[in-house]
């Protein structure tokens, strides 16, 4: 029998948002400094809520924990995507990539629990006051941010563990600028049917379990919105939710566009468009919509500024 030889994949090279070589300086300084926002911004927000006791409440330590989330999987997207721009052929080896991956998966599918998370917490606010501080005790706060972090971190485990199991015998050039699932799958020199299965299983039951936790708890808020009288009674209960709804809103659209599509209408190309949305633009947003509609965030903001204020004045006076 005739030997084959086979050329085993060792390394990958990302090819980018675009091969275009003049968009490549104006790509780099715009995500740059969407960068440079998303860290300051969740980092600011993370440090805000740590310090002011005013903030010390269920809904800002969800939400201490989604801005790092948001810090942590943009942190192992941008940097390597930036490289894009400044190099000809952004290589990343073979176990870099399955970390990667395995880091994505991990911090996106715990954001879709953590917002889910909140969706109970402004429920529980809302629907149940008098039982609040029952419902919502730090014990409770605890597992509602442990799960997430824990069944996350065991599926990012186990996909990761799948696709790089496959063989990768061919073309080691992603068609993306990093490492995910489809256009890894798309190399693949193996049958990849069962993995593409996996993933259209778990994206499913992640998404419509997490969508349909905030789903129902919309229902009932809103409901209980529709019961109060006052007007500025209504005003001030949709204010608590205004942003996390927002924030639901973009997440979840963005997700259910890129994997609930049938393959038949995947584009690579549409694709990367999508991910640069979910995977850079959205942690940058998350603070920033939370600092500007949220009063407690921007009173702490300018109690902080006020301090540095002084402090700078008292400095310069010695």
């Amino acid at each position: 029998m005739a030997e084959v030889n086979v050329t085993y994949v060792t390394e990958f090279i990302l090819k980018g948002i675009t091969d275009r070589p003049e968009l490549q300086t104006p790509c780099f300084v715009v995500f740059l400094v969407i960068y440079v926002v998303t860290v300051l911004g969740n980092l600011g927000l993370i440090t805000l809520i740590r310090i002011d006791a005013r903030l010390h409440t269920p809904m800002y330590y969800f939400l201490s924990h989604l801005a790092f989330v948001d810090l942590c999987y943009s942190s192992a997207i941008t940097p390597k995507m930036m490289v894009n721009f400044v190099v000809e052929h952004n290589t990343i080896l073979f176990h870099a990539c399955a970390a990667q991956l395995g880091c994505f998966l991990t911090f996106m599918i715990t954001e879709c629990f953590l917002l889910a998370s909140m969706a109970y917490d402004r429920y529980a606010a809302i629907c149940r006051p008098l039982h609040y501080s029952t419902l919502m005790s730090k014990r409770v706060c605890l597992k509602l941010v442990a799960v997430p972090y824990t069944y996350s971190f065991l599926v990012a485990l186990f996909h990761t563990i799948v696709t790089f199991r496959l063989v990768y015998c061919g073309s080691n050039v992603i068609n993306h600028f990093y490492c995910d699932d489809l256009p890894l799958l798309a190399l693949s020199c193996s049958d990849t049917h069962v993995k593409e299965i996996l993933i259209f299983a778990f994206a499913g039951f992640d998404m419509i379990c997490s969508s349909s936790i905030v789903l129902i708890s919309y229902l009932f808020i809103i409901t209980a919105i529709l019961r109060i009288r006052s007007t500025q009674g209504r005003r001030k209960a949709i204010s608590t939710c205004g942003s996390h709804m927002v924030a639901v809103t973009i997440f979840y659209g963005t997700l259910i566009f890129m994997y609930l599509q049938p393959k038949s209408n995947h584009s690579l190309d549409t694709d990367k468009m999508a991910s640069v949305f979910y995977t850079v633009v959205i942690p940058m947003l998350n603070p920033l919509i939370y600092s500007l509609r949220n009063k407690e965030v921007k009173d702490a903001s300018k109690k902080v500024l006020k301090v540095l204020k002084v402090t700078k004045q008292s400095c310069r006076a010695l």
